[in-house]
């Protein structure tokens, strides 16, 4: 190889790895470029305070924050106006971001059918009419648990009996409200609750509340536990208050002195027996004495056929 050739075949080379180096540069700064673009801060609309499901939106309860743009969800807001008379179908928290999946559609008013949107798949949303006792004294609210009590006559009891017996247990509340019925003429307002139920649970509670009175008993927030619950009566509720019972004492028997059965006698000749049995007498209490008294002890000796009585007497 001649020295033009090999200067050649050297420059070719060297500029095959420059274009290399070239491309591996320009690469690298394309995806810090990229990167310093997904980092960028853009203008998101969040929430100001917290609001339950069904609030209406407007500008003063929402405000712009900024956050990378690789964070932002999907559906998001950046101009506070374009969420400006939305209605809310999920609560939201103070700092929380206002997407679409949290808002009523658009053609949707106020109020109407946010219940569709929060009931789980599956479930029904079932209102049944409550007492302000009934309702616990107006501090159920919505997302509590609750269990329902009815208080019924019990079928065929010839007394006439009540029961009061939990049916549901650890049931979601999903709104709690108020409707008009009229009264003697006159409009009154019966207070009501709406809770989470599967189809068979929204059955039997429709059944119940046509059968008798409802209860709620409002749950702990960490208690979900099942209790078993066997249902009170009048006559349970008062034979386990604490109540003292007198019951009637068993007379009792006085003491029966045990007779002592004589040896029975046998017809067939005995052999001379070995063994010896001891009968003690009852005892006989000696003459006392002035100066000490004493006591005695009379014991039989049984020796085959033959008895021997010996007289102890006790210092």
């Amino acid at each position: 190889m001649t020295r033009p050739q090999a200067v050649t075949i050297v420059t070719i080379v060297a500029l095959a790895f420059a274009g290399l180096a070239s491309w591996g540069v320009y690469s690298y700064l394309q995806t810090e470029a990229q990167k310093t673009k997904a980092g960028q801060a853009e203008s998101i609309v969040v929430a100001v305070s917290e609001f339950p499901i069904g609030t209406k939106l407007d500008q003063t309860q929402v405000k712009v924050s900024t956050m990378p743009k690789s964070s932002i969800p999907a559906g998001s807001f950046s101009d506070p106006k374009a969420v400006s008379g939305r209605v809310l179908v999920r609560h939201v928290s103070p700092g929380d971001i206002i997407t679409e999946q949290k808002l009523m559609p658009k053609e949707g008013s106020q109020m109407a059918g946010v219940m569709t949107y929060i009931i789980p798949q599956g479930h029904r949303a079932v209102t049944v009419g409550v007492n302000e006792v009934a309702g616990v004294a107006g501090f159920v609210a919505p997302n509590n648990r609750v269990d329902v009590v009815l208080t019924t006559p019990i079928p065929r009891s010839a007394g006439g009996e009540n029961i009061s017996k939990i049916i549901l247990q650890n049931v979601t509340v999903l709104a709690t409200g108020q409707i008009t019925e009229q009264k003697e003429g006159k409009p009154v307002v019966v207070p009501t609750v709406t809770l989470d139920l599967t189809p068979e649970d929204s059955e039997r509670l429709i059944l119940a509340a046509s059968k008798g009175s409802l209860q709620l008993l409002l749950r702990s927030i960490i208690d979900t536990q099942p209790v078993d619950s066997k249902g009170a009566t009048i006559t349970k509720v008062l034979s386990g208050s604490g109540t003292t019972v007198a019951l009637p004492e068993a007379p009792v028997a006085a003491p029966v002195a045990k007779a002592k059965a004589a040896p029975a006698k046998s017809t067939k000749p005995r052999r001379a027996a070995r063994s010896k049995v001891v009968i003690a007498a009852p005892a006989v209490q000696a003459p006392a004495s002035a100066s000490s008294p004493r006591s005695s002890h009379s014991v039989t000796f049984i020796d085959g056929g033959v008895r021997t009585t010996k007289e102890f007497v006790l210092q």
